[in-house]
């Protein structure tokens, strides 16, 4: 019986070609669809995972709240990693300091060698640890073990790293490289491949004791006052122990031990669970990327969505294909067939349908895989056909079949005999029009939803791109150096010799740029009160770092030339939280940052944003202080961009040949702050025209049986003089108050949720009337055509053809 079902079935499909390939690629595009999307959250929830004991893993964050707000750090003060091993000696506890573009000089097998056999820059990967953060994470040693990192200057290499310096990970130990020009490291240990799915990408780990014995180089400072994201602490709990305990001992701990901190706000630790660290957006860590929940959960509906869409198409053909099987299945029910049995066989042959659109679909996910990386963070080597993909795939299989085959074989089931074989079943009497009707508005309203959240994403980003920032970012090309002493003696040779050069406008050294991702702040006094009690973000830069990126003084002047803090030049968001009305009521007065001296403020600048477009404006002091100066700000004319950069770099090898020069255009830079929110527009391109792509296959088809159905009225409207246009409109026009109630069910949900995701932003658009008004001429004029192409060529028909056999 079965195999007559699936004969019969292949039949059908073959018998009705065109209404079976627009089920079967609208099937296997949803599909498709779904399986890479599952693939996205499924690859994003596995972070860490393979850690043995994920669940009793902990990170120490530290909570900064003051009278505004509450920011979180992922780090903590150096001197708490040994407190804390006091406070929990039932747990194992490990500190790791991150240090970000290190540079590694391969020497050889010779320390004093002076012979260099290569130069690499490492951006991140790069970390000092003891031998206890391997008793809290696992890794596979394939040389050496974790007690090597008890030893100064000892170093272990991922085998990924050592084949890189060394061409085999099996010859590297023993070998030497120096960590940025300071200290020489002896090779004692390989480690295996971090996977992908890591918020802990170790690629090298010097030990913890080399970091103590060149504090200077890394800004590493062992005091409770100094807090920074880049020492992190974590926890292993014991089996079945609380957190919440944990918690509780650490409010304690801070109650007593911040009572009398300097810092302005109340400082707090808590822990936070390994599994909660790559989805929380508040800090940032120690991987690539930070993947919020809610962005998994927009991903996920959007599957679904895409899938129903498809399901809707399969349901409205099928029901309004079932008219042209009534005789079929009155003539079973005559032979004895029961409902049941009829239900079996129409669902036999959703089956068949849907298991090819699931081969076709899996093909089309499986070359599509090696592209996600343009629309979301994930490696392209995903495991594709496992035990959970292969099982998602049977699930998918057995839902969409069910609902896209039940109501379908319910209605025909249905079918009475005695109508069915005469042929008196009416198109409006198979499944409802209400029914097609419903499904064509949920169809379009999905499309609208995904049209809507596609053009707020994109005005967003093009907010983001053309908003003032307060400074000029265009053609300005910044070098990360080091801040070592060497570096600093040279600087300024280094800048008078490109400012002789054609095309170099000014030139100025500073800690960071003026956007970036540094929150470094500290407690600050001003004229001669006791400290405010909120932070001031600080940024050292030398006099020219104004012209160079035009800053507008709106009271007083910039900073003087010096190389110690000297002057201080403030922002108007600090002069009105210091309650002046006036900016020139700031000049002269003195200002003492953190348990510095006083100095005088000599000028206010206008606002500029200093993070992103995501973070308010923060009260900003600026002043010189040529020992942090790591970043070299050039501003080049826009005329032969490449040959300046050429001489750039030729002057950069004179002076710094030791060093790697690593650059890039700060409008660049940015950009790359709104990396995960530029790849979820794409997506929502992406998706939203997919949607519109299957809306339209179902359109199609209806059109197509209508004009089927409506050849003999079509061919008589003819006659009695009916003209093209309003034939065309005899098809168009019950789509087109479909799509108008299917707008006005997307619009109020479409603006809650986008209203939910521009939240995310301080500074953003307004979503505007234009915004709604453009999703719904898209969305008509589309329909207009899918209709329109089927509805003129039913219109040109000649009414002989039709109208012969009355």
């Amino acid at each position: 019986m079965l195999f007559n079902y699936f004969k019969i079935a292949f039949r059908n499909i073959v018998r009705h070609k065109g209404y079976a390939a627009i089920n079967i690629t609208g099937l296997a595009i949803g599909i498709a669809a779904s399986l890479l999307l599952f693939l996205v959250i499924r690859y994003e929830l596995s972070y860490d995972r393979f850690q043995p004991n994920f669940d009793q893993i902990y990170q120490v964050v530290t909570s900064e709240k003051t009278a505004e707000e509450d920011n979180i750090n992922p780090g903590v003060p150096v001197p708490a990693l040994e407190v804390f091993r006091l406070k929990f000696p039932q747990a194992k506890v490990a500190g790791i300091f991150s240090s970000y573009g290190s540079q590694f000089t391969i020497i050889g097998n010779d320390s004093a060698s002076t012979h260099i056999k290569g130069k690499y820059l490492e951006e991140t990967g790069v970390f000092f640890a003891e031998p206890e953060f391997f008793e809290v994470f696992n890794y596979t040693w394939l040389n050496g073990s974790p007690a090597v990192l008890a030893e100064p200057n000892a170093v272990v290499l991922s085998k990924s790293v050592a084949e890189k310096y060394f061409g085999n990970w099996q010859q590297a130990n023993g070998q030497f490289v120096k960590m940025d020009n300071n200290a020489v490291l002896m090779v004692k240990g390989i480690i295996d491949n971090t996977p992908l799915n890591s918020d802990f990408p170790i690629r090298i780990v010097s030990s913890y004791i080399t970091l103590k014995n060149n504090p200077g180089q890394y800004f590493y400072q062992p005091d409770w006052n100094n807090l920074s994201s880049s020492f992190q602490v974590y926890l292993r709990l014991p089996e079945n122990a609380s957190a919440a305990t944990v918690d509780q001992q650490l409010l304690a701990f801070s109650r007593e031990q911040y009572k009398n901190k300097q810092s302005s706000g109340v400082r707090t630790h808590f822990v936070r669970p390994l599994s909660a660290i790559h989805f929380d957006s508040r800090t940032e860590h120690l991987g690539d990327h930070v993947t919020s929940k809610p962005t998994l959960w927009t991903l996920s509906l959007i599957g679904i969505m895409i899938i129903i869409m498809a399901c809707i198409n399969f349901i409205n053909l099928s029901t309004a294909q079932a008219i042209s099987r009534s005789k079929e299945v009155g003539l079973r029910k005559v032979l004895g067939g029961n409902r049941m049995q009829l239900m079996g066989q129409m669902m036999g042959e959703t089956a068949v349908i849907v298991f090819i659109a699931l081969i076709l679909g899996t093909a089309i996910a499986f070359f599509c895989v090696p592209y996600l990386d343009q629309f979301i963070n994930i490696p392209e080597k995903l495991s594709f056909f496992n035990g959970k993909v292969l099982g998602f795939m049977a699930l998918l299989f057995f839902l969409v079949t069910i609902f896209s085959g039940f109501y379908p074989a319910l209605v025909l089931s249905g079918f009475k005999p005695a109508l069915a074989i005469k042929n008196k079943i009416s198109s409006a009497s198979v499944g409802g029009i209400s029914l097609r009707r419903g499904l064509v508005v949920l169809q379009f309203a999905i499309s609208q939803l995904l049209i809507i959240g596609t053009i707020v994403a994109l005005s967003q980003m093009k907010f983001i791109r053309t908003e003032d920032l307060g400074f000029k970012k265009e053609a300005v090309l910044v070098l990360s150096t080091n801040t070592d002493s060497a570096v600093i003696s040279r600087q300024k040779a280094f800048k008078n010799e490109l400012l002789t050069q054609k095309g170099i406008q000014a030139v100025s050294f500073s800690s960071d740029m003026p956007s970036s991702q540094n929150t470094w702040s500290t407690n600050f006094a001003f004229d001669g009160r006791d400290d405010e009690d909120f932070e001031v973000c600080l940024k050292f830069a030398d006099a020219d770092y104004f012209k160079t990126y035009g800053f507008q003084l709106i009271a007083g002047r910039g900073i003087s030339v010096s190389d110690t803090v000297n002057e201080i030049v403030i922002n108007e968001t600090l002069v009105k939280k210091l309650g002046l009305k006036d900016p020139a009521q700031a000049l002269g007065k003195n200002l003492r940052l953190g348990g510095g001296r006083w100095k005088p403020v000599v000028g206010v600048v206008r606002d500029f944003k200093p993070n992103t477009m995501r973070e308010k404006i923060s009260p900003i002091a600026i002043a010189s202080r040529s020992r942090f100066y790591g970043v070299t700000n050039i501003k080049l004319s826009t005329s032969n961009l490449m040959g300046v950069e050429e001489n750039i770099q030729r002057t950069w090898d004179k002076y710094f040949p030791e060093y790697v020069n690593k650059s890039e255009f700060m409008d660049e830079t940015i950009n790359k702050f709104y990396k995960q929110e530029t790849q979820l527009t794409k997506l929502y391109q992406f998706f939203a025209i997919l949607a519109i792509f299957i809306s339209c296959l179902g359109l199609y088809g209806l059109v197509s049986f209508m004009a089927v159905q409506k050849t003999k009225e079509v061919g008589i409207r003819k006659v009695l003089g009916a003209s093209v246009s309003s034939i065309v409109m005899l098809f168009s026009k019950e789509f087109t108050i479909l799509i108008f109630v299917a707008f006005l069910v997307a619009a109020p949900l479409a603006w809650y949720l986008m209203s939910k995701w521009l939240s995310n932003f301080v500074f953003k658009i307004n979503i505007g009337a234009w915004i709604f008004i453009s999703a719904i001429v898209v969305s008509i004029v589309i329909a207009w055509i899918t209709v329109g192409f089927k509805a003129v060529r039913a219109a040109l028909e000649n009414p002989v053809k039709s109208l012969r056999s009355e």
